[in-house]
């Protein structure tokens, strides 16, 4: 219990302070804090709003979790990302939990701690996206599923499956069904199709899952009808077979993003390379942590490869792999703390390769907020340029942030390379775990005074006013959520034509991009009032 207790401590140290330093960014975290935020103006929680109107984009469950966040500590940016940061401590307890029952406490340990000190899998529990919650619960569907062949209880695991199914599907819809359902396929023709689990405890699955799901689903088709839920599966089907304008890619785009995103944990993947069977399978290993192992591989490449696929590629849709990769990555660094597997010295190089590349990149930055009058004449995007105008005090000596994980990087290394195989490792993620935090806290806002911080200011001074905001010639949640806006009565109000031309009732104010400010800014009915780091400020005359 006292881990236990340890664990939750540190992950609360490490996931919940600071939520609040920097505003939300644009669109993902904005757009589901505004709908929460709608959902307390409005006080209809059955459907998710945007700008009051329907979004059938999102069902409704982190909605809810960050709704409640809202009532406790008030409509703010911590509020929305406190639900993450809570998951964040659930999954290193239930991580080591289940390390714990595969093997013992020193799996369970080295676990969260793998997954603690990766960037990506760390980063996202400070943040107010979907993704790490329904990750969290597909994880949990697909354990229970995999205990019913070992458990005495096994009808229970079915039950705890399925309604932990049917939480990812109210968490981000019924992508959580395509995942689970390709996983248990292609684990059923790995085993030549034999498998532990029996029709019955596949009819349990289906049905905790349906009864869950219908907890929302089923509300909403009996109060509202089947139009709401047939626009909602209509989107998350045109999601999956075009490509959304802006978030394209090559088809190994998640590939990389996994091999950078979850250093250090992503290279440990590289010493199953080469004598894969000889150090895992041939090993003595009680037949569940082998069959669990399974599991996590064909989880691993059934959510990369399915993603690969999708057309529309951004980073969070291959996060899932976040737990089947920690877990293959702690199991091999379980079995070289114990002296049951050797590292080679390439895996060792390549840690101490793509290590020092990170550590570059963030003593980097700094130089590039520096140095930006320098570097401003040869970026060719007018907007970027505009962007790295803003005021944001940098200095040379910031450089010190890289250098020190540099350095804890090639400690590690060296360590590992002289057989001091459990400290090297410890230093490594742990001090990849120090630095996240404090890399976030010290450059992600400034970053986002670059990337949306003259935008967010021009939406905040207009709180508490009576006017609509609009946002001319791009896509932004912001102008809502930052104005706080209320309800309008008037129906035309969604319509920019109407806005721009219209006899409106109350100040109209708009914003967009300098790239598309030559269409606004000679309009007839505008007035410019302001220009800022790549944004242009109007009024309606």
């Amino acid at each position: 219990m006292m881990k236990y207790l340890l664990i939750a401590l540190v992950a609360a140290l490490l996931f919940i302070p600071f939520l609040g330093a920097v505003h939300l960014f644009d669109w993902d975290e904005i757009n589901f804090a505004e709908a929460a935020r709608e959902m307390i103006v409005s006080h209809n929680y059955s459907q998710v709003q945007i700008d009051f109107r329907p979004f059938w984009e999102k069902p409704p469950l982190f909605i809810w979790m960050q709704a409640g966040s809202m009532l406790l500590f008030g409509v703010n940016d911590f509020a929305a990302r406190l639900p993450n940061a809570i998951i964040g401590i659930a999954t290193l307890l239930t991580l080591f939990g289940v390390g714990k029952k595969l093997a013992d406490e020193k799996m369970g340990m080295w676990w969260a701690l793998v997954y603690a000190g990766s960037w990506l899998p760390h980063f996202y529990f400070k943040s107010g996206i979907i993704d790490p919650t329904f990750n969290y619960f597909i994880f949990l569907a697909v354990y229970f599923a995999y205990r019913i062949a070992y458990s005495n209880r096994s009808y229970r695991m079915a039950m705890l499956s399925g309604f932990f199914l049917g939480l990812a599907v109210l968490t981000k819809g019924p992508v959580a069904i395509l995942v689970s359902m390709l996983t248990l396929l292609v684990y059923w023709l790995w085993n030549k199709f034999r498998i532990g689990i029996k029709l019955a405890h596949l009819g349990l699955i289906a049905l905790f899952a349906s009864v869950t799901t219908l907890l929302w689903f089923g509300y909403e088709i009996l109060a509202h009808g089947w139009w709401f839920v047939n626009e909602f599966v209509t989107y998350q089907v045109r999601l999956l077979t075009t490509e959304d304008a802006g978030h394209g890619g090559p088809f190994f785009y998640h590939w990389v993003v996994l091999l950078i995103g979850c250093f250090p944990a992503s290279i440990f993947l590289f010493s199953y390379i080469r004598g894969r069977r000889k150090t895992i399978y041939r090993q003595p290993a009680a037949a569940e942590q082998k069959d669990f192992t399974v599991w996590m591989w064909i989880l691993f490449w059934v959510v990369l490869v399915l993603f690969s696929i999708v057309k529309t590629k951004i980073v969070h849709y291959s996060s899932l792999c976040y737990f089947p990769l920690s877990y293959l990555a702690a199991y091999q660094v379980y079995k070289l703390s114990s002296g049951k597997l050797r590292l080679r010295g390439w895996n060792i190089a390549l840690l101490c390769v793509t290590g020092i590349l990170l550590g570059i990149a963030i003593a980097l930055l700094p130089l590039v907020g520096v140095y930006k009058d320098m570097i401003i004449p040869y970026i060719g995007d007018k907007f970027a340029a505009a962007n790295l105008q803003a005021e944001v005090p940098w200095s040379v000596a910031e450089t010190g942030y890289g250098i020190a994980y540099i350095i804890l990087v090639v400690i590690s290394v060296a360590l590992l390379f002289k057989r001091k195989i459990t400290n090297g490792l410890i230093c490594l993620f742990v001090s990849t775990m120090v630095i996240i935090p404090v890399t976030v806290l010290h450059f992600v806002p400034k970053l986002e005074r670059y990337s949306q911080g003259a935008a967010i200011d021009f939406f905040i001074s207009l709180q508490g006013r009576d006017v609509y905001v609009k946002a001319l010639g791009y896509h932004s949640y912001a102008q809502h959520y930052y104005t706080r806006e209320q309800p309008h009565h008037n129906k035309n109000y969604p319509d920019t034509n109407w806005l721009l031309n219209g006899a409106i009732d109350k100040p109209a104010y708009f914003i967009c991009r300098i790239t598309d400010s030559e269409e606004f800014i000679h309009h007839p009915n505008l007035e410019v009032i302001g220009e800022k780091n790549g944004f242009v400020f109007m009024k309606r005359k």
